[in-house]
């Protein structure tokens, strides 16, 4: 199945159209190496890398390994690595890190909230890499447009972490309308026939996250890779209360914070306050859990490689029903 828009070669020849969203605290090279090596896009975002030149040692780290698999296995699909940068005032790091992704030509750059300058483009087809940019509604998607990002990440309603609340299928109709370029749909896609159903939408990849965070090679606590085998989508919560911006998180871990899921502040721009929380050490980052819609269909831990392979498999079973 062709996808919507003629892909660049860096996209062309995965296992699967399939690009691993960042994610935060969790996203490490052990895990982006797996996923690369599973033959899809593995990525991270730069702030994970605590220090700037924590950031260098890891896209250094992540070449050499990659290379290393090339040239052992010349024969293996090996998947295109992506880092994630958010543009806003409030990292200060911004500036340093893309310089660094840039200098050491880091094959596709995920940009957030601010669309990028056209410098920061131009600088990364210089090398021949690629720049994404997501967003959660039309607005947002022109602007980016205007930018001349190469593609469009549409984070979609029952993403995990922070997410829109437009209807996947309503959200690629209006941008395929206006664009031409690489279309990644996020939201929920969990499964291999939900990967098809993106495609079938006009989608050309999928962005697939809370499935990832249930492997064996995800920076996350036993606890959390736990509750998302164990969670339904009933038990996602869409709130604001812990960054000032709506997202997903998983119903338990609010709970065990010490918080009624049902009574969390609901004004835009809330933030709880943890500090006031008696005789408890929470933080926000690290004790509340982002997890999409689609835990339902995440039923145990696994390696990123079992990961893609039930994943592949998935998808050429819906790929066969809906073809034959």
């Amino acid at each position: 199945m062709k996808g919507s828009t003629l892909l660049p070669p860096i996209l062309e020849n995965l296992t699967l159209p399939l690009i691993s969203s960042p994610l935060f605290a969790i996203s490490y090279p052990e895990l982006v190496v797996a996923q690369c090596k599973a033959g899809v896009v593995g990525s991270f975002p730069a702030l994970n890398a605590r220090e700037p030149d924590t950031l260098d040692d890891w896209i250094h780290s992540i070449n050499a390994q990659l290379a290393a698999v090339r040239r052992e296995t010349p024969n293996a699909t090996v998947g295109p690595y992506a880092v994630n940068q958010i543009i806003h005032t409030s990292n200060t790091r911004a500036e340093r890190d893309i310089q660094t992704c840039i200098d050491l030509q880091v094959p596709i750059l995920i940009t957030s909230l601010r669309p990028p300058e056209r410098t920061l483009i131009d600088a990364v087809h210089a090398y021949g890499g690629l720049v994404l940019h997501d967003v959660i509604n039309l607005r947002h998607a022109k602007k980016a447009i205007d930018a001349g990002v190469d593609g469009l990440i549409l984070v979609a309603a029952g993403a995990g972490g922070h997410a829109g609340t437009l209807s996947p299928f309503a959200f690629v109709a209006e941008v395929r309308k206006i664009f031409d370029g690489i279309i990644v749909l996020g939201g929920a896609i969990a499964t291999g026939e939900s990967i098809f159903a993106a495609r079938a939408l006009g989608a050309d990849l999928a962005y697939v996250g809370t499935r990832f965070i249930a492997s064996r090679e995800a920076n996350a606590k036993d606890a959390y890779k736990s509750a998302l085998v164990e969670a339904q989508a009933s038990d996602i919560i869409y709130t604001d209360a812990f960054t000032g911006v709506h997202g997903n998180y998983i119903r338990r871990s609010i709970v065990a914070a010490g918080l009624d899921p049902e009574a969390l502040p609901e004004s835009a721009g809330a933030k709880i306050d943890f500090s006031a929380s008696e005789g408890q050490q929470i933080k926000a980052w690290r004790d509340i859990w982002g997890a999409g819609q689609g835990v339902g269909s995440v039923d145990e831990v696994e390696s990123v490689s079992e990961i893609v392979a039930k994943l592949r498999a998935e998808y050429r079973g819906a790929r066969a029903r809906m073809i034959g």
